[in-house]
């Protein structure tokens, strides 16, 4: 199918390429200059507007926030008909239902698909995608998907995927604090944190994020980025708008997200997420 591809950053290009990989046609777009041309050095062509894009069957979107998703479709909306939207991005469910409404007012088909398995598993096509729409739009898009990493169907309407993600999103950003306050804990007790990391992740106290952050943790500021702290200030953001929307209590969110705030705040957002623990 052609593809064109919306978001070429540290995430969305190694999903392009698998898009690409898997045989569709696929255009980039993406409004800095530095990953149009990096996209450009993998084969695949990208412009900087939405509407400079040709014909496309699938539209993937991978914009970072709701604000960007909507002003995206706002310039896409005179010529998404017969399109199937897909969008990725993780924007809380109030942002996708709105512009779900707008797309298939305008007779685009449109698939809620948020994803969780950062750059490492993009890359290999590994990524957990939580996809919610109408059955037949499902299967229509499914060799995108399935191209990106495995599938899973989580409801029939936008926002059911939103609300797994921002469910994903909540536990993910309190287990990043958490591990930084341990190793911090490990620290002031006069414990070495690299000896200590490989002893309590390996019993019960163990989480996906405290292996996968805490040896990060242990470097120092410059760490490779692989997910930012900007990225948990705005996701940890939206699970608290969408907790305060339906009235469900999240003490332990809004203490990690305070903690992503505050490192931000101190000139850390661009850096990676484990970074956090520098708030201690």
């Amino acid at each position: 199918m052609k593809v064109v591809f919306v978001g070429m950053g540290a995430i969305g290009m190694p999903m392009a390429l698998r898009i690409k990989a898997a045989g569709h046609d696929v255009q980039g777009v993406d409004v800095a200059e530095t990953s149009r041309q990096r996209a450009r050095t993998q084969g695949i062509e990208a412009v900087g507007r939405y509407a400079l894009t040709g014909k496309a069957d699938v539209v993937v979107v991978m914009v970072a926030t709701p604000q960007q998703l909507a002003a995206l479709v706002e310039e896409a909306l005179p010529n998404v008909a017969g399109q199937h939207w897909v969008i990725m991005s993780t924007v809380g469910p109030e942002a996708i239902i709105a512009a779900a409404a707008q797309l298939q007012q305008a007779g685009a088909s449109v698939v809620d698909a948020p994803v969780t398995g950062g750059t490492a598993r993009a890359s290999t096509g590994d990524l957990v995608i939580f996809a919610a729409g109408e059955e037949v739009s499902l299967n229509h898009v499914a060799p995108v998907l399935t191209a990106m990493g495995r599938m899973k169907t989580v409801g029939n309407r936008p926002g059911d995927g939103q609300g797994i993600k921002v469910i994903n999103q909540h536990l993910c950003a309190v287990h990043i604090v958490a591990a930084a306050e341990a190793l911090n804990l490990a620290h002031s007790l006069g414990l070495d944190p690299a000896q200590v990391l490989p002893l309590v992740e390996g019993g019960a106290a163990s989480s996906w994020m405290l292996s996968d952050r805490g040896p990060r943790m242990l470097q120092g500021t410059d760490v490779e980025v692989s997910s930012a702290v900007n990225i948990f200030v705005k996701d940890s953001g939206l699970v608290a708008d969408a907790a305060a929307a339906c009235e469900a209590e999240v003490p332990l969110l809004n203490v990690a997200h305070a903690r992503y705030v505050a490192a931000a705040k101190a000139g850390l957002g661009q850096h990676d997420d484990s970074r956090v623990i520098e708030t201690w």
